[in-house]
């Protein structure tokens, strides 16, 4: 479960609710605590990036094995592996390429098969299924309506594409709306912040709480702001000014990234030290690993949003604050280019030659 300390595994805490981690989504979590005991063959679990349908299908996943023991303390600890997505009847299965291929369809399909190693019930849990190929979807159609006896399916997508409707017609649908910046922002003050603080953060954060969260405890995260918002002033017309500014931006991403591997090196060490404690066999390393590198490629992605929303602003305040006819048509065809840029994220493009692109077509004529 990925995201730069987005929707990550979360840490279940034995004196406390299992669901704090999923704050303000209430609907869905009632849903999900009433099935936990009892679960349906598949789920599948909607809404943007940092909406929080990560960290609740690990806490779904640990609720639905902990629901097979009567003992609190083999409870805990079904709880505990599962948020750690170290549970071995929990498998996380995650796209391999720019979409979910008929290959990883037929592994699906083994993983499966297989019967659970420790309990009655195992939990596969499907990353990024708004990505999957057609030709996948039909693969999987009867084993996600009719799995092995034990296994539930937890699927994940920010939205419902053609070619995952006749998976989603097999699913039981459960909605997790983007936050609201008031939800992050309470829980940034929950966590210490002050009301300014918070406010700002959950705004530049865009209703992700794990990004708000690494944003709080970024101490540059304001000098960044300030360099997209200086842009259009340090724009002239050369294509030297541009290579400048796109440099100093991709420098400032890059010092965004210390904060995030501060915290990763952190759950690194907490991973190891409960491994030991509950004497799971297999480090689980390599899973880390592979993760803290997507959170990172994640994190890249988020500062570009960011920063190109907050160039947005200054572009808007800027041609608005102007007099003279023509200023409200400058404005959207800036805003045009800029929102093209942003879109252009999901195909994970050259950073440097989008920048650069975007910067020369509105550089001064």
């Amino acid at each position: 479960m990925d995201g730069a300390g987005h929707d990550g595994p979360v840490t279940a805490d034995a004196a406390s609710d299992p669901w704090d981690a999923v704050p303000g989504q209430d609907r869905a979590v009632a849903l999900l605590r009433a099935a936990a005991a009892e679960p349906l063959h598949a789920y599948l679990f909607v809404g943007p990036p940092g909406s929080g349908k990560d960290r609740a299908a690990a806490v779904f996943a640990g609720e639905i094995l902990a629901a097979g023991t009567d003992d609190p303390a083999a409870a805990a600890r079904h709880r505990q592996l599962a948020a750690d997505l170290q549970h071995p009847d929990v498998t996380v299965v995650r796209r391999e390429g720019a979409s979910i291929q008929v290959a990883q369809a037929v592994e699906i399909v083994r993983l499966a098969s297989l019967k659970p190693v420790e309990g009655a019930r195992k939990v596969l849990v499907l990353e990024e299924f708004h990505l999957v190929a057609d030709a996948t979807a039909g693969k999987l159609l009867k084993t996600i309506e009719e799995p092995p006896a034990g296994t539930v399916f937890v699927v994940l997508a920010d939205d419902v594409p053609d070619e995952l409707v006749t998976i989603a017609s097999r699913c039981v649908p459960i909605e997790f709306p983007a936050l609201s910046d008031e939800v992050v922002a309470a829980a940034l003050e929950a966590d210490g912040l002050s009301d300014d603080d918070a406010r700002r953060i959950a705004g530049a954060a865009h209703g992700d709480l794990g990004r708000a969260r690494l944003l709080a405890a970024d101490e540059r995260f304001a000098l960044r702001l300030a360099a997209w918002r200086d842009v259009p002033a340090r724009l002239d017309g050369s294509g030297h000014a541009v290579a400048e500014v796109v440099a100093e931006l991709r420098a400032a991403i890059d010092d965004a990234a210390a904060a995030l591997q501060e915290r990763q090196a952190e759950e690194a060490a907490a991973l190891e030290e409960r491994i030991e404690r509950h004497g799971l066999r297999g480090s689980g390393a390599k899973s880390l690993e592979e993760r803290h590198k997507r959170q990172l490629r994640r994190l890249r992605t988020d500062e570009l949003r960011m920063g190109l929303g907050e160039m947005a602003r200054a572009y808007r305040d800027e041609l608005l604050g102007e007099p003279g006819a023509g200023r409200v048509d400058a404005v959207g065809t800036v805003l045009d280019a800029i929102w093209q840029a942003a879109d252009a994220l999901v195909r994970n493009p050259n950073e440097e030659l989008l920048l650069q692109a975007l910067l020369l077509r509105l550089s001064p004529r």
